[in-house]
């Protein structure tokens, strides 16, 4: 092969010889006309990279069109510059921050004045719009710092972020019609590529997330290659402001919030058997081989030095000063992790005990900055359903297969489904590599073994051991974050952990931490707005409500609603004196799932007129024994349809 001349190979294989030079889109008119025209982009050797930059030789090269899964970030990064390329055109003295994708969009954070209004928002739409019509290209060039300082002396922001470029780092600038940033990159070919964006709201943000530094406005938006897709994603947004759990909640009379307790919730009596219920659904999971323990809230510094924790987490634990030394000695357990230790090591076990498991739903504490609480979802306060396992080597293939086959089953009652990611080794962590390695091959073969499908989410582990994490969908598409399975080879070591084996000699167990819905507080959240409200009967707060249709009828429905009670059916009699309409209409709107009307035939025959949520405005009429027998079996069943 000539020295003006290159080869690259492609995903299938096959190699092309190109002129030395040649770009990314050189070699997609090579590869055919139709790839040329989908083309947006080059991955080379694994990384993304403009489809105008040249080719290294003896690389091997995919071309990216609309079908890559990395294609969208590469949209949204490009739909950020075009929005500050509009926002700088109808806002000159605007001061440019970051824009970068996120899920599901993008933002770009600008200096201004006064925050944008929404009509500033559709105004700099319209205007995205234009830029993108006008099909700039994206041009990219590479400067050294006296000249990117020259390019940005009006803009305080960017020269900041170039101050904080490395030595030897390559500074780059990308040019779309009249505006120009910093950037690394990669964007598409040109703006004209851009289609289907839209905006969607405007919030205050610190520069670079300090509270310190000034308050910016960052701009939110998204964008997709397709229209229906983009018209999908507002619907999923507006049913998703339907459900919100703040509103949901507070329409329900589920929780509340006070500015005296920040980030701390306060549970009303119907949240409350909600919140009853889910403890008491795990209790009964997980009864026959757990030990349900409690132990204390507060614990000197001592302990959190031992376990890491002092080192690696103390920003986000509630410090306490010490009553005698006035020193921040003392922490709020953020975890449980370390006073399930202190329980195993008060006595001697035996490898006959393992797996022993822990189990608590103690409350926790966690500091997280006032900015980031959000609802139920943020919060400082929160009570989980935390479980450690100590066990022996040999049964980590077990024990976790166990663990799977509980929190996927948990999650199949409220009909959740749910993706399973292996998260390795972070950049901050305990232990060596050694213990590292151990710690990913046994729980990456354990989780192989179930046969589960699952991908990798690399550097996402806990800073002292690999896991397993469950994100589950809801309803209208989204996913959380829920369980984890996290394997630790460190806190045994830390904590000489020991157990007599069956050649009556010590040995050191393995430790997993489980949870399997993380804080009730956010499993609620999630319920909520997965349900938008309207529960299963048997996690209902108000299981049926009682109506009678006039005073002479109350003494009737009592006999009724008492007889529910008694049976354990959360049961309201509504005892006020409006019209039978009214009391349904109420029922309704507080997604009550059965309406019992008690009118002088139902009083004289035992029976009650029976509106189930699931079934609209039809009615039956059934004797109040086969009435409270058919609800009590579909609460028995935790069923997620009506059996009336």
């Amino acid at each position: 092969m000539a020295p003006s001349e290159i080869r690259v190979t492609l995903p299938d294989g096959s190699q092309k010889t190109l002129p030395t030079g040649a770009t990314g889109a050189d070699l997609a008119r090579a590869v055919g006309p139709g790839l040329a025209k989908a083309a947006l982009a080059i991955r080379v050797d694994g990384q993304v990279r403009d489809l105008a930059r040249p080719l290294p030789d003896g690389a091997t090269v995919a071309i990216l069109t609309d079908r890559d899964p990395q294609a969208l970030d590469l949209l949204r990064h490009s739909s950020a510059h075009v929005l500050a390329t509009a926002v700088r055109q109808l806002f000159p003295h605007a001061k440019i921050g970051f824009g970068p994708p996120i899920e599901d969009g993008f933002y770009y954070d600008f200096e201004v004045p006064t925050p944008f209004t929404p009509a500033d928002l559709e105004q700099i739409e319209a205007k995205m719009h234009e830029v993108a019509q006008a099909d700039y290209p994206f041009t990219r060039e590479e400067v050294d710092r006296a000249e990117a300082r020259r390019r940005f002396v009006d803009d305080p922001l960017k020269l900041e972020r170039i101050d904080d470029l490395g030595a030897d780092e390559v500074i780059t600038i990308y040019t779309d019609g009249p505006f120009v940033d910093l950037c690394r990159g990669p964007h598409l070919p040109s703006t004209g590529k851009i289609k289907h964006v839209k905006l969607l709201h405007a919030a205050a943000a610190y520069w670079r997330g300090d509270s310190r530094r000034q308050m910016l406005q960052r701009i939110y938006g998204t964008a997709w290659f397709k229209k229906e897709d983009l018209e999908q994603y507002l619907h999923r947004l507006e049913e998703a402001a339907k459900r919100d759990h703040r509103k949901v909640g507070r329409e329900l009379d589920l929780f509340m919030f006070h500015h005296w307790a920040p980030g701390a919730v306060f549970w009303t009596s119907r949240g409350t058997a909600m919140v009853n219920e889910l403890n008491g659904y795990l209790r009964v999971l997980q009864r026959d081989d757990y030990q349900e323990i409690k132990t204390p809230l507060l614990y000197n510094k001592g302990l959190w030095e031992q376990s890491g924790h002092w080192g690696k987490y103390k920003e986000n634990m509630f410090l306490v000063l010490d009553s005698e030394t006035k020193e921040p000695d003392f922490s709020l357990k953020p975890m449980n992790c370390p006073s399930h230790y202190l329980m195993y090591l008060a006595g001697k076990h035996s490898y006959r005990e393992l797996p022993l498991r822990y189990c608590t739903y103690d409350v926790l504490h966690r500091n997280e900055v006032s900015g980031a609480l959000s609802g139920l979802t943020r919060v400082r306060q929160f009570q989980q359903d935390d479980c450690h396992v100590f066990l022996m080597e040999s049964q980590i293939g077990d024990a976790v297969k166990r663990l799977m086959d509980l929190i996927l089953g948990f999650y199949k009652t409220f009909a959740l489904t749910a993706e399973l990611k292996f998260c390795t080794r972070p950049a901050v962590r305990i232990g060596d590599d050694a213990m590292w390695d151990r710690a990913e091959a046994a729980l990456r073969r354990a989780l192989e073994a179930t046969g589960l499908p699952y991908t990798t989410n690399p550097g996402d582990g806990a800073f002292y051991g690999p896991k397993i994490d469950f994100h589950v969908a809801d309803s209208i598409g989204r996913t959380w974050q829920l369980g984890t399975i996290q394997l630790d080879y460190a806190a045994p070591e830390r904590f000489d952990l020991m157990y007599v084996g069956e050649d009556n000699t010590e040995h050191r167990p393995v430790v997993i931490h489980r949870a399997v819905s993380g804080s009730f507080e956010r499993f609620m959240a999630i319920l909520i707005e997965h349900f938008a409200g309207a529960f299963p009967l048997w996690l209902s707060p108000e299981q049926v409500r009682v109506l009678p249709i006039a005073d002479g009828q109350m003494a009737a429905a009592r006999v009724v609603h008492e007889r529910l009670r008694a049976a354990g059916i959360r049961s309201h009699l509504d005892e006020r004196n409006e019209t039978l309409n009214y009391k349904i209409r109420d029922g309704e709107v507080h997604k009550v799932p059965y309406l019992a009307v008690v009118g002088e035939r139902e009083a004289q025959a035992g029976t009650v007129a029976v509106r189930a949520r699931a079934a609209g405005n039809k009615q039956v009429i059934l004797p109040v024994d086969e009435f409270q027998s058919k609800i009590a079996e579909e609460i028995r069943t935790r069923a997620l349809t009506s059996l009336v």
